[in-house]
């Protein structure tokens, strides 16, 4: 399983220090989703070797509107293992799942984000997972923390309506946010998302990496890699 992090300057703590925690709690991998305005400087094979974890490069691309993610999506994809679009409004999540090249549709509920059976028909056709963002469970309370769920649960519905894909994440911006596997299946169980649920969706970040990883690595990269690299869809 992978758990998806935004470190420094996007977040508290360096990747070598998210790794290492992930690693003792057990994770395969993680993913470094810093937003696009906010890039890391890393090492990934050197912090995967000495701790013994994966450490994917993403990005979480973060615009104003769809012409400015179509171009912020462009100039990442080439040489970026995870492209990430943070949604939250319907115009962006509409450009996520329309979008080929776009790997996850980060935060689709968020602010005044909605999720429906059209955009999971089109999420599932393009292979664009939704991201169910546990970090308003695990750090907010009251009426806020309540939404939180009643929007998880409503993607889950449609979710598994459409058979769409979709990863998991409890989106942490330190170590010290960093929750085990079993803590955010257990997390999920209490929530209405089952342990199963939550596996596959942590475990989906990993798959995804080895997908884009080893399409990148193949012949694709030629003219016509812009839709070569991506017809690979499952």
């Amino acid at each position: 399983m992978y758990e998806a992090v935004h470190a420094e300057p996007d977040g508290e703590s360096t990747v070598a220090r998210l790794a290492k925690t992930a690693a003792d709690y057990g994770f395969e991998g993680v993913v470094v989703r810093n937003h696009s305005d906010a890039r890391a400087e890393y090492e990934p094979d050197r912090i995967g070797d000495e701790y013994g974890i994966d450490v994917v490069d993403g990005v979480e691309i973060r615009a104003d509107d769809p012409q400015q993610a179509s171009g912020a999506v462009g100039n990442h994809r080439p040489s970026t293992t995870i492209v990430a679009v943070e949604g939250g409004t319907t115009a962006l999540n509409r450009f996520a799942v329309e979008n080929e090249k776009v790997d996850v549709l980060a935060g689709p509920m968020a602010r005044d984000g909605d999720v429906n059976h059209v955009l999971a028909k089109a999420a599932a056709e393009n292979g664009v997972r939704f991201e169910f963002d546990l970090s308003g469970v695990l750090r907010t309370s009251g009426g806020r923390r309540v939404r939180t769920i009643q929007a998880l649960r409503k993607l889950h519905e449609i979710v598994a309506y459409h058979d769409a894909p979709y990863v998991v994440s409890g989106v942490p911006t330190s170590h010290l946010e960093l929750r085990a596997p079993r803590e955010l299946q257990a997390l999920g169980e209490q929530i209405g998302l089952s342990g199963e649920f939550v596996e596959a969706g942590l475990a989906e970040w990993g798959r995804l990496a080895d997908r884009n990883r080893r399409v990148a690595s193949e012949s694709f990269i030629e003219p016509g890699v812009e839709r070569g690299r991506y017809e690979e869809r499952d």
